[in-house]
């Protein structure tokens, strides 16, 4: 299973945000320099962000983004469920009229189960976590990546 660059990217803005909040509000221009990341993209991703209320943003010339809660309130899990629209590893996650097999399928409950233990799993972490896994980095022989 692969998660989307929805995921990936989105990820990657949120801890940018939150690493560079004490600047002040963060440009989208400026995490998409640092990101490489067009512009475009992460103002798609901003908005799911913001109507799941994670991040606050204001407009104009000294305008920008920053996160509306605090990072050690925000799970990774619940992030990426907001960035991917669903939960889903497969579309018959709801009874629906997506699958014909769906009253005898075998293997369903498998997929199920294997998206839970994922969300489960990505919720131990918080965007606080990954601040402190960035600072780790940045204060050892090793230089901090966000991978793409």
């Amino acid at each position: 299973m692969r998660l989307t660059t929805r995921s990936r990217y989105g990820t990657r803005m949120a801890v940018d945000i939150a690493q560079h909040s004490g600047e002040g509000l963060v440009r989208i221009q400026d995490i998409a320099d640092r990101q490489g990341v067009s512009v475009k993209y992460l103002e798609k991703l901003i908005r799911k962000l913001k109507q799941a209320g994670y991040i606050r943003s204001k407009r104009g010339p000294r305008g920008g983004h920053a996160l509306a809660v605090p990072p050690s309130e925000i799970r990774m899990g619940d992030m990426v469920r907001v960035l991917e629209g669903d939960d889903s590893l497969v579309e018959c996650r709801s009874e629906s009229d997506q699958c014909s097999r769906l009253d005898v399928c075998l293997t369903r409950r498998l997929w199920l189960e294997a998206a839970d233990a994922m969300y489960d799993r990505l919720n131990t972490f918080t965007l606080a976590d990954m601040l402190a896994d960035a600072e780790e980095c940045r204060t050892s022989d090793s230089i901090p990546m966000l991978m793409d």
